[in-house]
C-alpha cells in the first residue's frame, strides 16, 4: 500500500471503534454505578494491566488528581513488571497468575475498593488471576476487554466487553483495542467524578492549578460566574487554590 492508502484503512478501521463501544453502553453504566458506590463510601479504583492495557490504566489514573482534583490514591494504575514496564517492556510479567494479586496486595487493597482488569485479548494471566483472587476475597471486580467470552470477562463480576473485530496490523491491539480501551477509560473516569461532584456544570472547578493555563482557564471562570474583573478573580483564585472555593467566597461576599 502507498502511505495514502495505509491512512485510508487505518482511519476506516478506527471509526468502527466507537460504534463497538456504543454496544457496551448498558456494560459500562453497571460498573460505573459500582465504582461510584464505593467511592462514595471511602473506596479506592484500581486499573490493573499489562503491556497497552496496563499504561492506558496508569495514564487515565494519572490524570484524575490534576482534573478533578482528587487525591492520587483514589484512582491507581498498575501494570505487570512495575513502574518500569511504563516505559520499557518487561519480558514475561504479564506470564504470572499469581503477581497481580500480590502487587494489589501492597496497596493493602479491601474490601471497600474496587478492581477494574484490563486485557484486550482477556487471557493475561496477570490480570486474571488479580481480578480472580480479588473477587475470591469480596472485592468488587470489572474488566475492559476486546474479546467476547474471555477468560478475564468469565472471572470478572461486571465485564465490558467491546468487540472491535480484527485489528489492521494484526494482533496489534494497541490501535483500535487501545482506543477502545481508552474511549472506556475516559468514560467510566469521567462519569464517576461528574456523579461524585467534582464537575459544576461542564466545568473543572476542583482541578489543581499546576501550570498557567489551568490558572487562566480557572480565571476565567471565576470572571464569567461571578462577573467581576480579570485581576479580581485572579487574585481569588490564588488565594484560595480552586475554582470552586473561589466562587463559594465570592458569593458569601456579595
Amino acid at each position: 500500500m502507498t502511505v495514502d492508502d495505509i491512512l485510508l484503512n487505518i482511519n476506516k478501521e478506527d471509526k468502527t471503534v466507537a460504534f463497538a463501544v456504543e454496544k457496551s453502553l448498558p456494560q459500562i453504566s453497571r460498573l460505573i454505578k459500582q465504582i461510584v458506590s464505593k467511592l462514595e463510601k471511602g473506596g479506592r479504583l484500581f486499573y490493573i494491566g499489562a503491556g497497552t492495557s496496563g499504561r492506558l490504566g496508569i495514564v487515565d489514573a494519572s490524570e484524575c488528581p490534576p482534573t478533578f482534583g482528587v487525591s492520587h490514591n483514589l484512582v491507581q494504575g498498575l501494570i505487570a513488571g512495575g513502574d518500569t514496564a511504563i516505559r520499557i517492556a518487561v519480558e514475561f510479567a504479564e506470564d504470572s497468575s499469581e503477581q497481580g494479586f500480590k502487587d494489589l496486595l501492597n496497596h493493602n487493597i479491601t474490601t471497600n475498593d474496587i478492581v477494574i482488569g484490563i486485557a484486550a485479548s482477556g487471557t493475561t494471566p496477570y490480570v486474571i488471576g488479580a481480578v480472580k483472587e480479588a473477587r475470591n476475597k469480596g472485592i468488587i471486580t470489572g474488566c475492559i476487554t476486546c474479546n467476547e467470552g474471555s477468560p478475564l470477562a468469565l472471572v470478572s463480576e461486571f465485564p465490558i466487553e467491546v468487540v472491535v473485530g480484527p485489528e489492521f496490523v494484526t494482533g496489534s491491539s494497541r490501535m483500535k483495542a487501545g482506543t477502545a480501551q481508552k474511549l472506556v477509560l475516559n468514560m467510566i473516569s469521567t462519569t464517576t467524578m461528574i456523579q461524585l461532584g467534582h464537575v459544576q456544570g461542564n466545568k473543572m472547578v476542583d482541578m489543581q492549578l499546576s501550570n498557567d493555563k489551568l490558572v487562566d482557564r480557572g480565571t476565567k471562570m471565576i470572571m464569567k460566574e461571578l462577573k467581576i474583573e480579570e485581576n479580581l478573580a485572579k487574585e481569588l483564585l490564588l488565594k484560595f487554590g480552586s475554582v470552586r472555593k473561589a466562587v463559594k467566597y465570592g458569593y458569601e461576599n456579595r
